[in-house]
């Protein structure tokens, strides 16, 4: 079993910036790749950004250029600094591990970008 916890979430105004924590806990040897999902309301859950192990990154088209994601493998952590924040970012952010063919999730937690 993967437990993942997020942590960093919040309210921003247009144009700011915020810095999302994912911790991994239990089995978290091979876990691969590890990512960030986000759903608005009334909007299915989507792809924001994957990491996998070698550095390959990936992006969905609307955060490219603001988004970066991360991993500390010492610290069992993916990140995702999202700059240049626009309110349709609005969502609930989801941390995802992927180990052995399973899927683990966070709880999620809420972006808010709004003036």
């Amino acid at each position: 079993q993967v437990r993942l916890v997020e942590s960093g979430g919040g309210l921003v105004q247009p144009g700011g910036s915020l810095r999302l924590s994912c911790a991994a806990a239990g089995a978290v040897v091979s876990i691969n790749p590890m990512g960030w999902y986000r759903q608005a309301p009334g909007h299915a859950r989507e792809l924001v950004a994957t990491f996998r192990s070698g550095g390959t990154t990936n992006y969905t088209d609307s955060v490219k250029g603001r988004f970066i994601i991360s991993r500390d493998y010492s610290k069992n952590t993916v990140y995702l600094h999202m700059n240049n924040l626009k309110p349709e970012d609005t969502a609930v952010y989801y941390c995802n591990a992927n180990r052995q063919g399973s899927n683990y999730w966070g709880r999620g937690t809420q972006v808010t970008v709004s003036s």
